[in-house]
């Protein structure tokens, strides 16, 4: 995992709760890196994983809500770092086209080593979007914090609902995002 995933998600957590926090779960864990990240290194998927369980074991909030905050968090911190990737998109269904299209052929080409989820839109009908998330990392609570941090960010009136349908290994999540005139 990139490790521009991990220094967001430490700084998340020196932001929203403290500094003493981050270096409280960092010391709670035995971490192969020592917990010290570069935004252009890679590291072990686990170490995330490792580091949420000791942020919900110290605060009493669940993994997937945890999870799912940092989705709502990182996908800030992209529309920030990365302005490239919403320059004329106008709308959440337009930019979930990109994803897997656009944005996830850009991070190959300059990192072939990134393990990247599968990501498929399909337009049902003009006021629906079916999104099939999938991946081995099990990160679909993520993948529900950047895609209603999307709704935000566009300001679009749109409901979610997600639906797991996983097997074996691989986590496969359905997201139905539905436009509401209201």
């Amino acid at each position: 995992m990139k490790g521009i995933v991990f220094c967001e998600f430490l700084d998340m957590v020196d932001t929203a709760i403290s500094p003493d926090m981050t270096e409280k779960i960092i010391e709670q864990c035995d971490l192969p890196s020592g917990g010290v990240y570069t935004t252009v290194g890679t590291y072990d998927h686990d170490e995330i994983i490792t580091l949420v369980a000791a942020l919900s074991k110290e605060t009493g909030a669940p993994v997937a809500e945890l999870v799912k905050t940092f989705g709502l968090h990182l996908f800030g911190r992209f529309v920030a770092l990365y302005p490239q990737f919403f320059e004329g998109v106008e709308n959440v269904f337009d930019f979930l086209d990109t994803v897997d299209a656009k944005i996830h052929v850009d991070v190959r080409k300059l990192y072939p080593e990134a393990q990247l989820p599968s990501i498929c839109c399909e337009r049902v009908g003009e006021d629906r979007l079916e999104l099939l998330y999938e991946s081995g990392r099990a990160m679909g609570d993520l993948a529900e914090g950047l895609i209603e941090s999307a709704i935000t960010h566009f300001d679009e009136n749109i409901s979610m609902s997600r639906e797991d349908i996983s097997s074996g290994s691989v986590q496969r999540v359905r997201f139905v995002l539905e436009k509401s005139s209201a």
